[in-house]
């Protein structure tokens, strides 16, 4: 199979659909907000803010995603001569997928994890913590990156992003809306009071969709582009065990790019597993061991 068709290949099939309507429906969100806010308060100016406000938040996260995602976490660059078998790797798999190498850091936390960023594949970077690269032999840590890259070539990174950064202003539209947008006579307060509980509730499940999608993906591509889907799934073995033992501990900053790693870096059991940005580990495991034939 010729790996470099592979990133082409994901956009065309269902999963990509689905991220599309996913997202869409987090537009259909954001004028929604827009339209009952114009309507409380009599004036239409604010539907336009809303979507403008929409464009604006999606432009800075394309810009700057890559710069907030390895600040929250200390990442530094690293070069090659600070770390060899991390570059013959990337560049192997890189070449393998007929993509550009991004660029490596490494973040100085025992949480064992890794993540992809950047705004496309020319202007990428791959970030893995001391604790992964202490945790994972080298077959597991090869496989690992090969899952971030195909994050990469498959511009997952910027789609979660956009994701988030949607999210978050359905959530500020919701709250403008509870104190300005029923103050017509007979205004609709009950529909502003429902809408700020439902409206972020329901971009956050839209976001998870999104993140879970793309993370079944990155998983199949990954495994493809490393040929070893048994070394990714002992690896998440690996991971899920050492992420609940030493979780990463949670900030507003952090909370964006934990839906970006490999594997959830939060301890989480119960209602708030429901709320992972990420699949069941089980799940992802079932696939790998299925696409080995088991």
């Amino acid at each position: 199979m010729n790996i470099g068709l592979v990133g082409r290949r994901v956009l065309m099939n269902s999963n990509g659909v689905k991220t599309a309507v996913l997202l869409g429906s987090m537009w259909g969100l954001i004028v929604l907000i827009g339209a009952a806010i114009s309507y409380g308060t009599g004036e239409m100016m604010w539907l336009v803010v809303a979507v403008v406000l929409g464009f604006a938040t999606n432009l800075y996260t394309y810009w700057n995603s890559a710069r907030l995602a390895l600040r929250s976490m200390n990442a530094q660059p690293v070069s090659r001569e600070q770390a060899p078998q991390l570059y013959a790797m990337v560049e192997e798999l890189a070449q393998r997928a007929g993509q550009p190498a991004p660029s490596l850091y490494i973040s100085p936390t025992r949480t064992p994890n890794a993540f992809a960023t950047g705004r496309n594949p020319e202007n990428a970077a791959v970030c893995v913590t001391t604790g992964i690269v202490d945790l994972l032999d080298p077959r597991e840590l090869r496989a690992v990156l090969g899952h971030e890259l195909m994050h990469v070539y498959n511009r997952d990174i910027l789609t979660s992003s956009i994701a988030a950064g949607m999210a978050s202003i359905v959530t500020s539209l919701a709250q403008f809306m509870f104190f300005f947008g029923g103050r017509r006579e007979n205004g609709n307060v009950l529909v502003s009071v429902l809408m700020i509980f439902l409206a972020p509730l329901a971009a956050t499940l839209l976001q998870l969709g999104i993140s879970r999608t793309r993370e079944y993906d990155a998983d199949h591509d990954g495994a493809e582009l490393a040929a070893d889907p048994l070394a990714l799934a002992s690896a998440l073995r690996k991971l899920e065990r050492g992420n609940t033992q030493v979780p990463l501990q949670p900030t507003p900053t952090r909370q964006n790019t934990a839906s970006m790693m490999i594997a959830n870096p939060f301890r989480g059991s119960g209602m708030q597993s429901l709320f992972s940005t990420h699949p069941p580990m089980e799940d992802r495991i079932a696939a790998l061991e299925k696409m080995a034939g088991y």
